[in-house]
Order: C-alpha cells, then structure tokens, then sequence
C-alpha cells in the first residue's frame, strides 16, 4: 500500500498549551457575546467563511449518509483564522446542512451572534485548534461501531490497534509494524471535565489523533477536511475490524 500522507502529524505539533495569537489590527476582540449589531463579516473574511461551510455541509451530507450521526447527533467545525472557527449550530440534522447551519465561535467557544447555539461539544473542537495549531477541520461523529467499541473498551481505557495496513491512513503513520492508540475517555456532561482529559492524556506527551468517548462516539481531526475525514474513514474501519475479530474469537478486550 502505498504511503498515504506526507506531513508530520499534528501531535507532535501540539505545543503545552499556548498563548492566544493576540488579535489582528482591525479585529474585534470579544470580552463577552459579540453584540447583535456586530456584523460577523467584520471580524472574518466572508469567503473563507463560506468556503468552509461548504465543506461542513459536504462532509454533513456524507457521514450521514453512512449513518454515522443518528437523530441529529454529531458536530464537524473548520478553522476559519487564528482565533475564530466555523462550527454546526445545535440540534440541526447533519444529513441536511446548509450554509444556514454553519455559525461562527471565537476559541473560547463564544458565538458571535448570540441568537445561535453552537452544538454542545463545540469546547472539544475549540480545545483541539488551540492544542494544534495546524489543525484545520475537526470531526465528530455517532457510528454504531464507534458507539459499541467505546463501550467495549472503557475498562482498558484505549483500543490499540497493531499490524491493520490501514494505520498508514493517519497521518504520521507509514507502516503496519507500529501501534495506534485511540483513548477512550469516561462520558460527562461538563466538556470542561472531558477537555481536561484530553489535556493529560496530551501533556503525558502521548501521540493523539483522535479519540472515543465511552457510550457516546469518536472525534478526530486533520490539517483540512479531506485529512480529518481521511482519519475518520480509517478509525471507522479499524474498529470495525476489531469488533469483527472478537465476535469471531468470542472474546472481550
């Protein structure tokens, strides 16, 4: 098989938790909600911003085609700058994005305008572009195989998966012969509770490319849309084979 990326992955790029890049001449820095007079196109460029959305809905469109976000489930944001993304808005059906669907957070996770709401989990996305800097698209998704394997390995803490060809898919990666660790951390309700297990798992100096949330779902990441859902693609397939292995074994993890 050949090599499937080329680039260092982006954990080794992670840095201990940086310092904000102070605000561009211009910009508006937000201490609180943006007030709803605050037109959004003069904090960030309109056509990253709609370049980026497109990108969202796409990806919308084909994870839930696969099923992979049930019941409106899921949230996928894109870096739109040093200090702004483009996340899904709460409760909308990630099958059927459109532009409208797409809203901007500041990297605290504030909405720019504040008639919207971001998803839920948008802290998750907001921690992964300040940990990354070369982080451009996140991922978030409800599979079944994610969902049940979550489950399945919470006891242990971590699926590792060894000599799958496929972990050439992430980025870093170029062989069989190495070991790919996707955590699973315990669920809750408070993402700063949740933020702050991906911090220590990070600051252990552990690689990190994605992650499962017991009974709940994976998330992953990547320089651009097409790397993050290249990553996803391929921990999709990974776990699935694992959970095929202990069906057929009859075994537990």
């Amino acid at each position: 098989m050949r090599e499937l990326h080329q680039t260092a992955p982006l954990w080794q790029r992670a840095s201990q938790k940086p310092r904000r890049a102070p605000p561009r001449r211009g910009s508006v820095t937000l201490t609180g909600p943006a007030p709803r007079s605050t037109p959004i196109a003069a904090q960030i460029d309109r056509a990253r911003l709609e370049a980026c959305a497109h990108q969202i809905a796409a990806a919308g469109r084909a994870l839930g085609a696969l099923g992979w976000t049930p019941a409106t489930s899921s949230n996928f944001s894109m870096r739109l700058d040093a200090q702004h993304a483009a996340v899904t808005i709460s409760g909308r059906d990630k099958g059927q994005l459109g532009s409208d669907d797409i809203m901007v957070v500041d990297l605290d996770g504030r909405a720019l305008d504040p008639q919207l709401r971001p998803s839920a989990e948008t802290a998750l996305h907001t921690q992964i572009y300040r940990r990354f800097a070369a982080a451009g698209a996140v991922l978030h998704t409800h599979s079944r195989a994610q969902s049940v394997a979550s489950r399945l390995f919470a006891a242990r803490g971590v699926v590792r998966f060894e000599g799958w060809e496929l972990q050439k898919a992430i980025a870093g990666y170029s062989s069989h012969d190495s070991v790919l660790e996707l955590p699973v951390f315990a669920n809750s309700q408070d993402m700063a509770v949740l933020a702050r297990a991906v911090d220590g798992w990070l600051d252990a100096g552990r690689p990190l490319h994605g992650y499962l949330i017991d009974g709940h779902g994976i998330y992953t990441w990547g320089k651009d849309m097409p790397e993050a859902r290249r990553h996803l693609e391929a921990l999709q397939f990974l776990l699935e084979c694992e959970l095929d292995l202990i069906r057929l074994r009859g075994t537990r993890p």
